[in-house]
């Protein structure tokens, strides 16, 4: 790719500025005047982005940077590592490739990867980056997707798809009938290319939503990283209707948990309990499932209430989310939150309570952080209860 960012001296700047003051740096003359200043700072911004969430390509020299929301919005390594281990085949195609993360990964489980992007620039950028990573099974295409698709005519692996939502939708309801490509809509002609479709969808989707406008889904993944839900995959599988299996994959530093469930198994009941010696609460990924029954059969736990998703036992068990164990409980009344918290310093945490945290830490002048945590919760009896744990 021509282009003068790749010089090596602008290259040597961009490196040696990103310890550096970012606003101190953006008020300088620029010492490249062939060169857009707006570019070198969209470069250096952008690569300090990518250093946590894309090392190999932030280990690179004349890597090549796309706007910083772009970076934002593209998929981790560790994320994009673990879509790779779902699938593998002969051919793939990505329809909206952006910065083509994870078709870097995806390429190392298929002979050949095909990159499509409607935006020129991004896809001669991706090309370029490619080529410096030496990543050579990588196809890259710019223009509408299905036309691309039509156009090459041939069957494929697996598609693959992360539609975006249109920026001219409004309002909190997120269907995927408002995304481009509107994958429901395209579903059918899909079919006619491939077997196997995967579509990555924001955290924010609906599970039941989604179901409502995909037909043939087969498995849903719910990636979290660092117990924050970053994306649902959504292995769709032509004619498929059989039982759907939902993933809560939790990925940490260095572990992924992984807790499996059927979608819809009404006739799992938990057992309920009154608080016991130690209190489980479920990680991130697990309570986007919805599954909260069968995740207390599951780990032979018993529930607080049917509302409060919290989990109790005598004895305690390897669980993927925070454990605690349980040092005091009280009855939410003002003179035991007057002699047991007011004033001191604990991380607090709500579950099916009706006052917010902040109007808690408020009234009673309770500091944040520390190594005490306090749960407000109901319990199986509807009784409002505080419980003081040790974290585990």
């Amino acid at each position: 790719m021509d282009s003068p960012l790749l010089n090596s001296d602008v290259q040597d700047f961009i490196a040696n500025s990103l310890q550096a003051n970012f606003p101190k740096i953006a008020l300088m003359k620029n010492p490249f005047p062939e060169v857009k200043w707006n570019d070198i700072l969209n470069q250096i911004a952008s690569k300090n982005k990518a250093k946590e969430k894309l090392p190999t390509w932030f280990a690179h020299k004349y890597i090549l940077y796309p706007s910083k929301i772009s970076i934002e919005q593209t998929s981790s390594e560790i994320t994009a590592k673990y879509k790779a281990s779902l699938i593998n085949g002969v051919t793939l195609i990505d329809l909206t490739g952006g910065f083509g993360v994870d078709d870097f990964y995806f390429a190392q489980k298929f002979n050949k990867v095909v990159h499509c992007e409607i935006n020129e620039e991004l896809s001669k950028i991706v090309r370029h980056n490619y080529q410096i990573l030496e990543q050579r099974n990588i196809e890259c295409y710019h223009g509408d997707s299905l036309e691309i698709l039509k156009t090459l005519n041939q069957h494929w692996s697996w598609i693959y798809i992360d539609p975006s939502r249109r920026s001219d939708v409004k309002g909190k309801v997120f269907m995927l009938k408002d995304c481009l490509p509107n994958v429901p809509n395209l579903l059918e002609t899909y079919f006619g290319f491939s077997d196997n479709i995967l579509v990555k969808t924001a955290p924010i989707l609906d599970i039941t939503a989604g179901l409502s406008e995909l037909k043939s889904v087969k498995t849903i993944h719910i990636i979290a990283l660092d117990n924050e839900v970053k994306e649902l995959l959504w292995e769709i599988e032509k004619d498929y209707s059989g039982p759907i299996t939902l993933n809560a994959v939790a990925i940490a530093k260095d572990t992924t948990e992984v807790f499996s469930v059927i979608y819809g198994e009404s006739e799992v009941k938990a057992n309920y309990s009154l608080p016991k010696k130690y209190l489980y609460e479920p990680n991130a990924a697990m309570m986007k499932t919805g599954a909260f029954e069968a995740i207390g059969v599951h780990y032979n736990l018993e529930k607080l209430h049917q509302h409060s998703h919290l989990y109790t036992s005598d004895i305690e068990i390897d669980f993927p989310g925070r454990k605690f164990e349980i040092k005091a409980m009280h009855p939410f009344e003002k003179t035991e939150i007057k002699k047991h918290l007011e004033g001191k310093k604990m991380n607090v945490t709500i579950r099916n309570f009706p006052i917010s945290v902040e109007e808690i830490r408020k009234k009673w002048k309770i500091k944040e952080g520390g190594n005490d945590y306090c749960f407000f919760t109901t319990n199986l009896n509807n009784e409002k209860i505080i419980l003081l744990c040790e974290k585990i």
